[in-house]
C-alpha cells in the first residue's frame, strides 16, 4: 500500500476587499474567524483563516485579500469548485439562508447528491452538500446552529489542463480511490470524513487565469512533520518538483503544481492554530510571525480594520 492522504488541510484563494471577505464567510456562511495574520511573503496585505470552533484541518478556507487587484479567471489549472459539507436536512436551512442574504444560486444533481451552487462575492464558485460523515461544528453565529452549520469541506472540483495526468495522480500519487464517473466528472474518495471527496473535470476547457475570485492552491494532509518528509520523498520519486519544507507557523508545508498546472500543497496538522493565542480568543487581533513583530505598528496602520459582524 502507497501514501494516501486522508484529504484535504486547506484551500487558499484570493480575494477583494477584506471586510467583504469577512461578512460573507464569517457573517453568512457562519465560519469561525479563526486567524488574522499577514501574508508572510506580502507582510502588507492579510492573510485570513476560517473554519470550524477548533479551526480542524479538512474545515479551513484562507484568504490574501487584494483590495483593487485584477479579477481572476476560473479554468484549468485551478480548483474549479470549493465544496462545503453540512449535516443532513440542513440543505433547506441554506436555500432559504442564501435568499435572505440575495445571494443567486441553483441547485443540481451529481452522483446522486444534491448539490446548491453559488458564488462568494469576489467570484469564487462555492457549493453546499449533505452528507452524514463528518463531527458538527459547535460554532454557531445569528441563526446558525450546529444542526445546520457547516462542518468543513465537502472536497472540490478540479479544473486541469491534462485531465487524464491529475487522475493518474490523484490515484497512484495521493492514494485516493477512483469512485467512478458521471457525465464528465470523475470522482476519487480519500479515507478522511470530511474534505474527502474530489471531482475533476475530464475534458480541458480554457487556461485559468490567477486574480481575485480564484483559488491560489489546494492543501492536502500530512499527519505530522515525519510524515510529511515521507510525502517530500514520495512526490519527488514520482517525478514532481517539490520544494523543501516552509514553516507557516500553524502547519509545515511543501508545494508542487502537478502535470495539469494545479498547485498542490501538502501541510501538516500539527500544531495547528491555538498554540499563539487560545482557543477562546482565536482570531480576534492580528497575530504576526516573529520576524514581522517589529513592524506591527506599521502594519496596523497599513491593513484594512476588519471586524466580524452579525448580519442576521
Amino acid at each position: 500500500m502507497g501514501k494516501q492522504t486522508t484529504g484535504i488541510h486547506h484551500i487558499t484563494a484570493i480575494v477583494g476587499h477584506p471586510q467583504e471577505n469577512v461578512d460573507f464567510y464569517a457573517g453568512v456562511l457562519g465560519l469561525r474567524l479563526v486567524k488574522r495574520t499577514v501574508n508572510f511573503d506580502d507582510p502588507g496585505t492579510y492573510h485570513l483563516y476560517f473554519g470550524d470552533e477548533g479551526g480542524k484541518p479538512g474545515t479551513i478556507i484562507t484568504f490574501f485579500p487584494w483590495v483593487g487587484a485584477r479579477q481572476g479567471v476560473i479554468g484549468d489549472g485551478q480548483v474549479g469548485v470549493t465544496s462545503y459539507v453540512v449535516p443532513k436536512g440542513a440543505l433547506e436551512f441554506w436555500q432559504k439562508r442564501l435568499e435572505k442574504f440575495d445571494i443567486p444560486f441553483k441547485t443540481m444533481e451529481r452522483f446522486g447528491e444534491q448539490f446548491i451552487e453559488f458564488d462568494d462575492p469576489h467570484g469564487l464558485h462555492l457549493e453546499i452538500v449533505e452528507r452524514e460523515a463528518g463531527e458538527k461544528n459547535t460554532w454557531s453565529i445569528g441563526d446558525i446552529t450546529e444542526d445546520v452549520a457547516i462542518k468543513g469541506f465537502g472536497g472540490a472540483t478540479l479544473l486541469s489542463t491534462q485531465p487524464k495526468k491529475t487522475g493518474e495522480l490523484l490515484e497512484h500519487v495521493m492514494g485516493l480511490e477512483f469512485v467512478g464517473q458521471e457525465g464528465e466528472i470523475a470522482r476519487y474518495q480519500s479515507s478522511g470524513e470530511i474534505g474527502n471527496i474530489i471531482d475533476l473535470k475530464i475534458t480541458a476547457t480554457r487556461r485559468g487565469q490567477m486574480g481575485v475570485g480564484t483559488v491560489h492552491h489546494i492543501a492536502w494532509r500530512a499527519i505530522d512533520d515525519a510524515d510529511q518528509l515521507e510525502w517530500q520523498k514520495h512526490v519527488a520519486t514520482n517525478g514532481y518538483g517539490v520544494t523543501p519544507v516552509q514553516d507557516r507557523n500553524y502547519f509545515n508545508a511543501i508545494y508542487f503544481r502537478e502535470h495539469g498546472e494545479i498547485l498542490f500543497e501538502i501541510a501538516t496538522d500539527p500544531p495547528g492554530f491555538a498554540h499563539d493565542e487560545s482557543l477562546e480568543t482565536m482570531g480576534e487581533k492580528l497575530m504576526l510571525p516573529a520576524q514581522y513583530e517589529q513592524y506591527r505598528e506599521q502594519l496596523n496602520r497599513r491593513l484594512t480594520p476588519i471586524e466580524v459582524r452579525e448580519l442576521d
